[in-house]
């Protein structure tokens, strides 16, 4: 029997020392929503899934229970296909973050060099996405070369996440858009009011695997939906504030919180079922409204 083998049948481990996956949920479920007008413009509403603000999700890469999103890749977490970069205001704030990394916070730093110095075509590449050029951040060695991996001594991870820690500055500021939204989904229409007028409706939910077109079905795994994410001691409206109120807009973000509090209080009618899935297999450490 190999180390790895032992590992599984000792300690519920697949090799790898990740997890023996518990089943996603089904991606159809009842939700709840609640729609409000934001307090500092009375011609935008927003749109919120409480069913997903309320749930119980957790980031758990770097874990065992995190799988990858490809079978023979689950260091990668969800970096295995790189960043998208969606606009000139994104693509600035990685310049910008790329120049405040170390080699101490980057793994593959010499990798995106030449001549002692950070080259663009170092970190980024062109990529024909449904025939239309999409900048992305290059792929090194099969994943994003900003994932630093297993054994690297700052830990595994996205380097510039690490790097916004050790600065003490939120993460949003450095990383892609795709990279700090997720699993924040933000859709944005102008929409006519039966008085004519035409309003801004934002809409938060999850990001799930149907967020990413017909590819998200093929990914091995994803989070939103396993139980084994589903472990955080606060909810998603409280852990993911801080890119809540990016999203919305201070004003928008706390009458958001206010909502959110008031219906934990009174209990929740749709929980997320990864969320319940998750309190019946560790009922004292996740806990939701009843």
């Amino acid at each position: 029997m190999t180390e790895g083998a032992a590992g599984t049948a000792e300690t519920g481990l697949r090799p790898g020392n990740k997890l023996d996956p518990t089943p996603e949920v089904e991606l159809d479920f009842p939700r709840e929503w609640i729609e409000f007008t934001d307090p500092a413009n009375d011609e935008h509403q927003i749109v919120a899934d409480l069913t997903w603000l309320l749930s119980r999700w957790s980031c758990v890469f770097g874990t065992p229970a995190c799988q990858g999103i490809i079978a023979d890749r689950p260091d990668d977490g969800c970096c295995s296909h790189g960043a998208f970069l969606s606009d000139k205001d994104d693509r600035k704030r990685l310049s910008t973050a790329v120049k405040m990394l170390t080699a101490e916070d980057w793994q593959n730093m010499d990798e995106a060099t030449e001549n002692g110095k950070v080259v663009k075509k170092g970190y980024l590449e062109l990529d024909e996405l449904e025939d239309e050029p999409a900048l992305r951040t290059r792929r090194f060695e099969g994943a994003c070369i900003f994932l630093n991996r297993p054994g690297f001594a700052a830990g595994p991870g996205c380097s510039l996440h690490i790097m916004a820690v050790r600065k003490g500055i939120e993460p949003l500021e450095v990383k892609p858009d795709v990279c700090w939204q997720l699993p924040i989904r933000r859709t944005q229409d102008w929409v006519e009011r039966p008085d004519g007028v035409q309003i801004l409706r934002t809409v938060v939910t999850e990001y799930d695997r149907r967020g990413w077109g017909a590819g998200g079905l093929d990914l091995d795994w994803y989070c939103t939906g396993s139980p084994d994410a589903h472990v955080s001691a606060k909810p998603v409206w409280q852990s993911y504030g801080p890119e809540l109120r990016e999203l919305l807009g201070a004003p928008a973000y706390e009458e958001l919180s206010r909502h959110c509090r008031r219906r934990e209080g009174l209990g929740l009618v749709a929980v997320h079922p990864a969320t319940v899935e998750a309190e019946r297999m560790h009922p004292h450490t996740v806990k939701h409204s009843e």
